[in-house]
């Protein structure tokens, strides 16, 4: 309970500082993220449970990455991050998850995801920003990755990479597990606030 409380925490005071900086009111935040104002109020005070859709349009809304919403400042020049440290942000009815491992630093940071995919489920993900380019590498088992209504198979060995800002959807294929990894190369710089 203390490490969520502190999770909570942390999320709270790095959305307000990214909201700040980027000179939004809750109200206008919200607009633009589709999150309501109680939602937000509730979040900048370390209260509620965000899902992760909320945390991907929040963080895209203020041209930052999910984890730089949810970490505190890295100390010392490497990070080593081990996957059972890090708690899954999304995980389906069948026991499928997604793991956010590390964002880098500097001007055009990149997320890298670990991805585990039961066979039958998927996951569908709204179109990011401008400018976001993913890409899965596929590690073992096989998936379906669909982008903007058309399906492409990717099997272990194989890496995909795509222009996140339409809508794409994950899919477990096969008749075994699908593991692998997914970097989220997010543009230069924060999202222009129209």
């Amino acid at each position: 309970m203390a490490e969520t409380a502190a999770a909570l925490r942390t999320l709270a005071y790095n959305v307000r500082a990214a909201r700040t900086r980027a000179g939004l009111s809750l109200d206008e935040l919200g607009r633009r993220a589709q999150v309501s104002k109680g939602a937000l109020v509730g979040l900048e005070k370390a209260q509620g449970n965000p899902n992760f859709g909320t945390l991907v349009r929040l963080a895209d809304t203020l041209g930052i990455s999910v984890s730089a919403l949810m970490e505190q400042p890295a100390e010392g020049r490497v990070r080593v991050v081990t996957a059972d440290a890090v708690a899954p942000l999304w995980t389906g009815a069948q026991g499928s998850e997604a793991r956010l491992m590390l964002t880098t630093s500097g001007p055009a940071p990149v997320e890298v995801w670990r991805w585990q995919l039961e066979p039958g489920e998927e996951y569908p993900s709204h179109p990011h920003q401008a400018g976001v380019v993913e890409t899965v590498s596929v590690t073992s088992g096989r998936m379906t990755l669909i982008v903007d209504g058309t399906e492409h198979p990717v099997e272990a060995g194989q890496t995909a990479t795509f222009d996140g800002d339409v809508p794409h959807t994950y899919c477990g294929s096969g008749a075994e597990t699908c593991h692998l990894i997914m970097t989220v190369h997010l543009p230069p710089g924060p999202a222009s606030i129209t």
